[in-house]
């Protein structure tokens, strides 16, 4: 499991996991094994979230006993949560970000969606289409949320917020271009790699303070810290459930650094072959090959 956790640290992890042969489970991931959550009731990370609390305290006491678990190499990870609810990504939201790409400054949140339909998990494949001649990458911390919540105060925030993922906002930079809506060049089947695992919220001393990065081939192509996002979560939350309900499972990925494809001289264009690799510190290591399809 070096692959996924470089940085050593054995702290709980909710996945979701296939065993030889099996269907898709959720587990905790703690000190490379896989506790499955079945036995606990937990069908799904989806049920684990809509459990709150409970879930955690539950999941704590797991670790402690002899309930069954699996060595994490013996079994596959998929993306934490396969289908979420909502994907919702912000764009634009780190100031290197948006002068690279020749934009504003926004001066309110700058959102688009990618569907349930592009997610993949680690170690699956990021498959390039074959009507786009500009694939990017963009290296993102997401927020998984906990709570259901309508017109939430920014001071609530950490009440709403379950955890913290990896995540990469794959773009077909032609498709994204075409018109002045973006979503048609962000949703292509395999453009949201996520995971590999939802780290909860109570691990992460200050999501405000992590750095971020993406390496391609072992070459480091982007390199930043959350404190320079524009708008930060309790900013995020608060405006957008001041339009629309946030659910449990949904995905809020909150942008990008300086250092993505389509802004290099000359532009760097994902390739079949690449090896990409998002990392936030503390969620571990989110590795996705490149095939053409």
């Amino acid at each position: 499991m070096g692959s996924f956790w470089e940085d050593g640290n054995n702290l709980m992890r909710i996945v979701t996991f296939e065993k030889p042969g099996g269907g898709a489970e959720a587990g905790i991931l703690a000190h490379d094994q896989v506790f499955p959550l079945g036995a606990e009731g937990y069908g799904s990370v989806m049920e684990f979230i809509a459990s709150g609390e409970a879930g955690v305290a539950k999941a704590a006491k797991l670790l402690e006993g002899n309930a069954e678990r699996y060595p994490a190499g013996s079994v596959k990870l998929l993306a934490p949560i396969p289908r979420p609810p909502k994907i919702i990504c912000v764009g634009l939201n780190y100031r290197d970000h948006a002068m690279e790409s020749n934009m504003e400054i926004p001066k309110v949140p700058t959102i688009f969606c990618k569907f349930p339909t592009s997610v993949i998990g680690p170690g699956e494949a990021i498959v390039l289409p074959k009507n786009s001649e500009k694939p990017d990458y963009e290296a993102e911390f997401a927020v998984v949320i906990g709570k259901e919540g309508r017109h939430i105060a920014a001071e609530k925030w950490r009440e709403h917020v379950f955890g913290y993922t990896n995540l990469n906002d794959v773009s077909a930079r032609d498709f994204q271009m075409a018109t002045t809506q973006w979503i048609m060049g962000k949703t292509f089947d395999t453009f949201c790699p996520m995971g590999p695992a939802i780290v909860t919220a109570d691990e992460i001393a200050d999501p405000h303070k992590l750095d971020i990065k993406i390496t391609i081939n072992g070459e480091v192509l982007q390199s930043s810290n959350t404190e320079h996002l524009i708008f930060r979560i309790p900013d995020l939350i608060a405006h957008l459930s001041s339009v629309f309900t946030l659910e449990a499972g949904d995905i809020i990925s909150t942008g990008t650094p300086a250092g993505v494809g389509f802004a290099r001289k000359p532009p760097r264009w994902l390739r079949a072959g690449d090896d990409v690799v998002v990392e936030v510190a503390g969620l571990g290591a989110l590795r996705n090959p490149v095939v053409a399809e």
